[in-house]
């Protein structure tokens, strides 16, 4: 009766991944925690799948978790601490979070690398101090306004005749800094400025793009052509399914969005939309990179930059298919 109970008890600390974890020459096997804030989003998920090659190539175990609030990110860190994980990459649910990570990481005397979204300290300022590697969201947007400034001209059309639907969503700082940079690339391209109408979306995603169009498109009666641009690829879907409602024609719309992965919907439809182009982020470097500078700083004490800012892809209906494919998607 005793054997069998401390069977059981043998298998559910394995189970749970208390004690170190091990290779099978004995040697501490290194584990390396993969957090993000939303994993039913495509974005994480491709995060997820390109750490994961990195730790079949390089042979240590890689902890994914979904951690949607403070306290789940916190007893994320916890188990991860249980499993013997040496350090873990985290896009954090809340950037003022921050302190509160870097103090639970040292406590369990685990390094941390965040990506997508930088910490905030309890100052206001970001923790530079915080190994990093994001979207430079601002010059990605840039990309935007500048490939939106391309067609309009090859378009012919004059500026004060167009309208910008810039559809945003400034709770967030990175995506305020998209849609400015956007509309700051269209601007020093000589884009009048009275001709940029903000959309305010309450919602990051299709319906809420839409319903903020909508409204922008009956303030605004009199435009007859527009730019639309967005924090995302649907925010722009979102827009150009308002303006079609409106009867607008196809030539008559430019929308550039940014993500590059939802865009496949419009750009693998039979004819062409008001959706032009995306700029593509690069979800393999935001995957497989952190988790290999986490690799070497843990296994050869390799410190990773402090700060690595990742910039885009430009992709149409005529590249898209093989962006997607040199990026692994």
């Amino acid at each position: 009766m005793k054997h069998a109970i401390l069977t059981v008890i043998v298998a559910a600390l394995a189970l749970t991944g208390c004690g170190k974890s091990s290779s099978p020459s004995g040697e501490k096997q290194i584990v390396i925690g993969f957090l993000v804030k939303q994993p039913e989003e495509k974005w994480f998920q491709l995060e997820w799948q390109f750490a994961q090659q990195c730790a079949d190539k390089n042979g240590f175990k890689l902890v994914k978790i979904g951690a949607t609030d403070g306290e789940k990110v916190l007893a994320a860190i916890d188990n991860l601490s249980a499993q013997g994980a040496q350090g873990f990459i985290i896009c954090t649910p809340d950037v003022r979070l921050g302190p509160a990570i870097v103090a639970k990481a040292k406590n369990n005397n685990m390094k941390v690398l965040a990506v997508d979204d930088q910490f905030v300290g309890t100052d206001g300022k970001y923790m530079t101090d915080v190994r990093y590697l994001g979207i430079s969201a601002r010059n990605i947007g840039k990309q935007m306004g500048q490939l939106l400034d391309e067609e309009m001209k090859k378009r012919g059309w004059k500026a004060d005749e167009t309208g910008l639907c810039a559809v945003t969503f400034d709770e967030l700082d990175t995506a305020r800094d998209r849609t400015e940079g956007g509309i700051d690339a269209l601007l020093v391209a000589g884009f009048p400025k009275e001709k940029v109408f903000r959309a305010p979306q309450k919602t990051t995603d299709i319906p809420g793009a839409f319903d903020a169009a909508n409204v922008l498109l009956t303030q605004h009666p009199e435009i007859k052509r527009w730019l639309i641009c967005g924090v995302n690829d649907t925010g722009v879907m979102g827009a150009v399914r308002a303006m079609e409602g409106r009867a607008f024609a196809v030539e008559n719309m430019i929308g550039v969005g940014i993500g590059g992965v939802d865009s496949r919907v419009e750009f693998g439809k039979e004819k062409p939309t008001g959706f032009y182009g995306s700029i593509m982020l690069t979800s393999k470097r935001h995957g497989y990179d952190t988790t290999e500078l986490m690799y070497k700083w843990i296994k050869d004490g390799v410190e990773p930059p402090p700060a690595t800012f990742t910039t885009g892809i430009v992709t149409t209906r005529e590249n898209y298919q093989a962006a997607m494919k040199e990026q692994g998607l």
